[in-house]
């Protein structure tokens, strides 16, 4: 058969499951709001200052560490799959093996495909 005559290409490939940054981002930024509303509004403050002017401020600058924080999160969580990564050996299926055609699936026998 000709399939049998032509050589199977063989690759290693490497598995590993590697984070998304974007969530570990929106995720930080929001933990940082969360945080900036709770010392802007449940812990006692200057009377001088409006509680939204300190929610405001501190939104700015705990949002931004959140994200900060999350990006570092991220980059360890990477580097840790990269050392739990999986080695593994990969071969190509050549498109007329047998199988392949959705076809030889049917259980009819007839392969006469699909009725609609």
């Amino acid at each position: 058969m000709a399939s049998e005559d032509t050589p199977v290409e063989r690759r290693e490939i490497t598995v590993r499951r590697a984070p998304k940054y974007v969530p570990f981002l929106i995720l930080g930024g929001l933990v940082g709001i969360i945080v900036a509303a709770v010392i802007a509004f449940a812990l006692p403050g200057d009377p001088s200052y409006d509680p939204n002017s300190v929610f405001g401020f501190f939104m700015v600058l705990f949002g931004a560490g959140g994200v900060i924080l999350g990006a570092i999160v991220a980059l360890l969580l990477d580097r840790l799959s990269v050392r739990r990564a999986e080695h593994a050996v990969v071969e190509a299926v050549p498109e007329d093996a047998p199988g392949t055609d959705p076809v030889d699936d049917d259980d009819s026998g007839t392969g006469t495909g699909r009725q609609s």
